[in-house]
């Protein structure tokens, strides 16, 4: 994009402050074209046009014409054409103003004839053109950036839950052995969490205001009394793909904002379940991960391959949902009609969802390396006998045995059990021969039930 800042040279990104404009720059770059002080810049700018055009369509404005189409696309130009130059230019302007938003109007009286001077920011104030653009970086953020990237986990989610549908694992309850799943249904759980978050991501809608000072239109109506601003406000804010919200003070409570940040929270909860379950997974050699030629573990222990990705996701989830639960919690709070915290608040979201994105990157990465140690899977099975005892019990129930559950705890609680005892203790109970049939031929490896006909239905 042409209005972009350049990238930030090796030496910039090495003394940079904060490591997403450092050390993963590259991984989070997408997003400044979103939340960088230009994407806000451009933001603003696009508001202001995008008003001025629409008071000039207002025909109870008579002291304003209408643009004409290509008066209307030189507008608009100004935005889509918004580059560095015109960053640093609105950057020098703030020097004087020490207000970032007149300093956008001053930039804007650059670009036009002075008879739109008057009408540039007519009746505003800074909130209405700021709420609207932060709630607009938000959501093309989200749309553009964040939401393909957590799409491409979830596809890769699936795609490995479908191949390993059948993988029959070991699942522990509280650490200990316990009735067997299947890898792929593992998986297939975190899919459908994940898939569920999405889809309420896809239809949420960000409010946006645009009353005035306090809220009253007062400004407007003094000018223009006979123009209905409440319904050229629902238009205006409907027009740039947000939903109006016609009673606020002077600012938009971000109350929309907050439930969009509580969507990505979860969405990190998610997904730090599933970075622990795969750190797990490796740790006790259910997975394996494959080699990356030139890269160490270890400074001294040569063999290692560490769950780095699955790490470092976990750790930038972290410090996302810190920063997402404080915008959350923080921004719909505002003394009286506003006070200035939520402005600089508000500059942060982009950096939760940088966080936010580099753990969906880390996360794809760290599912592109592993395998599943099918060996290691069946030796784990066949050491664990003793989960069987659920299936033996349930069919004694099955058979009137009022004593099933006592009986099996008698066999196996805290014993590791092999197949020969659970076969003979099978073999001596007084059942129907059929079910008998069916426990002698169980393995821990069989007895996952329905779980591949569960990863098919996602």
């Amino acid at each position: 994009m042409l209005w972009l800042l350049n990238e930030s040279s090796v030496a910039d990104r090495l003394n940079a402050i904060s490591p997403l404009d450092g050390r993963y720059s590259s991984s989070v770059k997408d997003l400044s074209a979103y939340f960088s002080e230009s994407a806000l810049m451009r933001y603003r700018v696009t508001v202001e046009v995008e008003y001025l055009i629409a008071l000039g369509r207002e025909k109870g404005i008579k002291e304003l014409q209408s643009f004409t189409n290509i008066e209307q696309t030189k507008l608009r130009n100004i935005y889509k054409n918004f580059n560095a130059a015109a960053a640093q230019k609105i950057k020098e302007i703030e020097l004087t103003t020490n207000h970032d938003v007149k300093a956008v109007e001053y930039f804007l009286q650059s670009k036009l004839k002075k008879t739109l001077y008057p009408w540039i920011h007519f009746a505003l104030t800074s909130e209405d053109v700021n709420n609207l653009a932060y709630s607009l970086m938000w959501r093309d953020g989200l749309k553009q950036v964040y939401l393909p990237a957590v799409q491409n986990v979830n596809r890769e989610l699936k795609k490995l839950a479908r191949r390993y549908k059948n993988s029959s694992m070991l699942a522990l309850t509280h650490g200990q052995p316990a009735t067997p799943t299947t890898f792929g249904k593992e998986l297939a759980v975190f899919y459908h969490r994940l898939d569920r978050q999405i889809d309420q991501m896809r239809v949420h809608k960000l409010l946006g205001k645009f009353g005035g000072a306090t809220g009253t239109w007062s400004a407007q109506k003094v000018a223009y009394p006979k123009v209905n601003w409440i319904r050229f406000a629902s238009w205006f804010i409907k027009s740039l793909g947000l939903e109006p919200n016609l009673v606020t003070t002077q600012i938009e409570p971000h109350d929309s904002l907050a439930e969009s940040y509580h969507q990505i929270v979860r969405v990190n909860s998610i997904l730090t379940d599933l970075c622990r379950d795969m750190w797990s997974y490796i740790s006790r050699g259910v997975l394996g991960q494959k080699k990356v030629a030139g890269e160490v573990g270890s400074s001294t222990m040569p063999h290692k391959i560490n769950p780095i990705q699955f790490e470092n996701a976990e750790g930038n989830m972290g410090v996302a949902n810190s920063l997402l639960n404080h915008l959350a919690a923080k921004l719909p709070i505002s003394r009286m009609q506003r006070d200035l915290t939520d402005s600089t608040t508000m500059r942060n979201q982009g950096v939760a969802l940088g966080h936010s994105t580099l753990a969906l990157k880390n996360i794809l990465n760290g599912l592109g390396r592993i395998s599943v140690n099918r060996s290691h899977l069946s030796a784990e099975l066949d050491k664990h006998w003793e989960v069987l005892a659920e299936a033996v019990q349930t069919i004694l129930r099955k058979a009137g045995k009022q004593d099933a559950y006592e009986g099996m705890k008698s066999l196996t609680q805290g014993q590791q059990v092999d197949a020969d005892s659970i076969k003979q203790f099978v073999s001596q109970l007084t059942i129907d021969e059929n079910d008998k049939q069916t426990l002698l031929k169980l393995t821990p490896a069989d007895y996952t039930g329905l779980a591949p006909k569960l990863v098919e239905m996602i």
